[in-house]
């Protein structure tokens, strides 16, 4: 290339390429051809290589430092200029259409007619919708000549139907494919070319018709198809007519009255008789058409009955208040009733008044319904209807009726209760017997302590306590004064108390503590921390009771260290209101620990104290349904009650496998509670009485086998509960060992069908066990290798060994750190570059927006400035009339 400015090495370049000059030497104009069209992408693609020639910062070349010879790198040269113009490019297409709508919220519009007005209803939307569709159906027939009702076929309106669509121009129109061209017609009219080989009768041959001729014999076609159809449609509405008229008279007849009670032969309306034959259907229509319109029509609808809506959904204060009045009420009539006084006319406005008796009264109107039971009052039945009727809150927490059946049983209370209540007396009894004969009251004031409520259930029978109770909570809801809350607060704890105090001896009623459980449950949920400080309380009284019967002697007969009926049934209530699956819980946790410390710290004595212990088992066992928790004491007891009770091979406590503590076994207190074979010949295992076994009384062999029964079901219940547990193997093979120890023998079937029944269920699961156990390994992995000395080398004598590390992890982590970094820095490189693309959009925005601010400013400026100069001009132009108006 020619040296000197870049001016005379564009020229040059160009003339060498034979891009300038001369090229037509014949001055002749040349046809454009394919040979010239590649000429011009020649020239381009030249154009471009002196372009990329002459311009030296198009292309950026990296110096290597070491040449070698063949060998290919990346990266060497680039086009810096063209990859930002790349770079740019791209952003516009992704960065720049994020940046513009970054502040758009997408989302559909409601554009329906009166969707967004609440002022209107849905039946003027619904006619606003409509009003507005016939308003766009109608754009269309606006210079409609024909004023007739607009036609639909299949949803589409038909006169905007094309006049030459489906039309029949054949001279049959008695077939049913009405509408559709002649095949004629479309063979030798269309596109047969105006032929007459079908006029081979006619003598001379048919002269070919013109397309003007075609089209207006087309066109007559569709006029007379048009007429044909309005005509159909004119008879169509006289029928149409016609049956309405004929409607409106037979409306009249199946209307009329009865001729005989009118006294003449007029019918409604003004219309005649059946007997008038002679007048004619056209003077009936006549008549009806005078005498019946639509507006009385719309009159007589006016009056019909309409559809009212139904009552709404109450709120619970507006259900409570109306419980409230209700009992109220009945209340109010119970004791006029009761005092043989009669109701008030206010509150019998709204019945009938029965007529006055006269002297030749028959007797004939007699109504059992208005005697009825008002004068005598529906006394219990009604209270408990309403009791069965009220939706209470605490209904689905589950009644404990089954597990107290099942457990809860009373032991010896004696002077000091566990639970801190009194003992129940047995004139309990004669009130229940009174209380049959007497009707419970509607309202109650709301008892602050346990020796109120007792005075309010005097008199009440045990089954009506729920309903007392219900009436109770209805007649103080929190919604009818703030005080009420504190009532109820004081209300739960008066329940819990009257539920240990009808579940003490020497009478316990635990049907009465299953009725008593849902009110309570639901107190609970409203007011958790007064229950929770309540049952903490008791509690407390029983850890108290438990360490004064221990400090007094375990062994002792007069010592209670096992629950009792009520302490037994507050552990199950409190298991049916709590969450006994946490793992740290205000009331749970404490009941656990001293369920723990009756079956681990009390001795037993008598086979009472076996029944409290199994009651305790069973519960132990329903807390830890969710939870799975190992409960060493439950375990330990139901060993030794097995131990107890069934005849076995063990002579001494050493003779025993496994390490548990036996402290009772062969005691003089527990040899008499063995089981002997000939007392249980005949017997068979029933479900236990626990209420009887806690009553301290001398049992039977029948309680023994149903207690041992029990035991042996429960040691299946645990092994199956605890099978998960790491240690199972160690703890259940030796209670494996001691039930095959047994001496069952010569018991009944069904004693030794539940014994094997539990022993094969622990052996199948002690097996599963060690299938599944695998004994301790060292961890299996590689063999470790003889270490190598790698040498030692300069760190400054060779950049790869720099970079190279002997050992692979570190290596491999390097290379990460280091991509890592390479990464970080193209992503920031990414990033400024991205802020300068967006910082020049804005710039160019903000010039833009200068510019026409700008342009604003100067053509206000500009009518300013005419507009002053325009009035100096005025003002110039009216000095010099005053002045020439001086000198004249």
């Amino acid at each position: 290339m020619v040296k000197g400015s870049q001016l005379s090495q564009l020229k040059s370049a160009l003339s060498h390429a034979g891009i300038t000059g001369n090229n037509n030497q014949n001055g002749k104009k040349r046809k454009r051809s394919a040979a010239q069209e590649k000429d011009k992408e020649k020239r381009a693609a030249k154009l471009e290589e002196i372009q990329r020639k002459l311009n030296p910062f198009d292309l950026k070349v990296t110096k290597l430092k070491h040449d070698v010879g063949g060998r290919k790198l990346k990266g060497v040269t680039g086009k810096p200029a063209q990859s930002k113009a790349a770079g740019i490019e791209q952003r516009k297409k992704t960065l720049l259409k994020e940046f513009e709508e970054r502040h758009r919220a997408g989302g559909i519009i409601d554009r329906r007619f009166g969707e967004n007005d609440p002022s209107m209803s849905l039946e003027e939307r619904m006619l606003e919708r409509f009003t507005k569709e016939r308003q766009r159906a109608s754009k269309g027939v606006a210079f409609n000549l024909e004023d007739e009702d607009d036609l639909t076929h299949y949803g589409q309106s038909l006169s905007k139907l094309d006049d030459f669509d489906d039309i029949d121009l054949g001279p049959d129109d008695d077939d049913d494919e009405t509408g559709r061209i002649d095949e004629d017609i479309v063979k030798h009219t269309h596109f047969g070319g105006f032929d007459a080989e079908g006029d081979e009768d006619s003598e001379e041959p048919a002269r070919k018709k013109s397309k003007a001729e075609v089209m207006a014999e087309v066109m007559a076609k569709s006029k007379e198809h048009k007429i044909r159809r309005q005509i159909e449609r004119e008879e169509g509405e006289n029928i149409r007519h016609e049956l309405d008229q004929t409607f409106d008279l037979m409306r009249s007849l199946l209307y009329a009255p009865d001729p005989s009670a009118t006294g003449s032969n007029s019918t409604p309306l003004g219309l005649p008789g059946p007997s008038s034959s002679s007048t004619s259907p056209e003077i009936v229509i006549f008549e009806t058409e005078q005498t019946t319109s639509y507006d009385q029509d719309v009159r007589e609808l006016a009056f019909e009955k309409r559809a009212k809506p139904k009552d709404r959904t109450k709120t619970e204060e507006e259900l409570a208040i109306e419980e409230k009045e209700a009992l109220e009420k009945a209340e109010k009539r119970r004791r006029k009733r009761m005092l043989g006084l009669e109701d008030s006319d206010s509150e019998n406005e709204s019945k009938p008044r029965k007529r006055q008796r006269g002297g030749d009264d028959l007797e004939d109107d007699f109504d059992d319904a208005e005697i009825g039971w008002n004068g005598l009052g529906t006394g219990l039945e009604s209270g408990r209807s309403e009791e069965e009727e009220s939706d209470d809150d605490g209904s689905d927490t589950g009644e404990p009726e089954e597990g107290i059946e099942e457990g809860s049983q009373d032991g010896d209370e004696g002077e000091d209760q566990g639970a801190g209540v009194p003992a129940r007396t047995s004139q309990k009894s004669n009130a229940s017997s009174q209380s049959m004969t007497e009707e419970i009251p509607f309202t109650f004031s709301c008892p602050s302590s346990h020796e109120e409520f007792l005075k309010i259930v005097k008199t009440v029978n045990d089954r009506d306590l729920p309903t007392v109770v219900q009436r109770i909570r209805t007649l103080h809801h929190t919604s009818f004064s703030p005080e009420n809350k504190f009532k109820l607060q004081g209300f739960t704890n008066v329940l819990i108390d009257h539920i240990l105090y009808v579940s003490s001896p020497p009478m316990p009623s635990f049907s009465v503590v299953s009725s008593l459980f849902p009110h309570l449950a639901a107190l609970t949920k409203a007011y958790p921390i007064q229950s929770a400080e309540h049952f903490n309380r008791k509690l407390l009284l029983m850890h108290k009771n438990l360490k004064r019967g221990l400090s007094q002697g375990a062994l002792e007969p007069e010592a209670k260290t096992w629950p009792g009926p009520a302490e037994l049934t507050l552990l199950r209530v409190i298991g049916s209101l709590w969450p006994t699956s946490d793992m740290n819980h205000a009331v749970v946790t404490p009941t656990r620990i001293l369920m723990g410390a009756y079956l681990g710290l009390a001795r037993v004595r008598s086979l009472s104290d076996v029944a409290s212990g199994l009651f305790l088992c069973t519960l132990f066992l329903q807390y830890e349904q969710l939870s799975q928790r190992f409960v060493p004491e439950a375990v330990n007891f139901l060993v030794n009650s097995v131990l107890h009770l069934a005849p076995n091979k063990y002579h001494s406590v050493s003779e025993l496998p496994g390490s548990f503590p036996s402290p009772d076994f062969l005691s003089k207190q527990c040899r008499r509670l063995a089981l002997n074979v000939k007392a249980t010949k005949g017997l068979t295992i029933q479900q236990p009485n626990l209420a009887d076994l806690l009553s301290g009384r001398d049992h039977d062999s029948a309680s023994k086998l149903s207690l041992l029964a029990l035991s042996l079901d429960l040691l299946g219940r645990y092994a199956n509960s605890l099978k998960g547990l790491d240690a199972f193997i160690e703890l259940f093979d030796p209670i494996c060992d001691i039930l095959h120890g047994l001496k069952l023998q010569e018991f009944e079937a069904d004693l030794q069908a539940r014994a094997k029944s539990t022993k094969e269920m622990i052996e199948r699961l002690l097996k599963f066990a060690r299938q599944s156990r695998r004994p301790l390994m060292l961890q299996a992995h590689k063999a470790i290798p003889i270490p190598s000395y790698v040498p030692k080398f300069d760190s400054t004598s060779s950049s790869y060994l720099r970079h190279q590390d002997p050992d692979r992890e570190r290596n491999e982590a390097s290379k990460l750190r280091n991509e890592y970094k390479k990464e970080r820095k193209g992503a920031i490189r990414e990033l400024r570059k991205d802020s300068r693309f967006l910082a020049g959009v804005e710039q160019i925005k903000q010039r833009e927006k200068d510019r026409s601010y700008n342009e604003r400013i100067k053509r206000a400026f500009g009518a300013l400035e005419s507009e002053r100069a325009e009035e100096k001009a005025m003002e110039r132009e009216k000095m010099k009339e005053k002045k020439r108006a001086g000198r004249k």
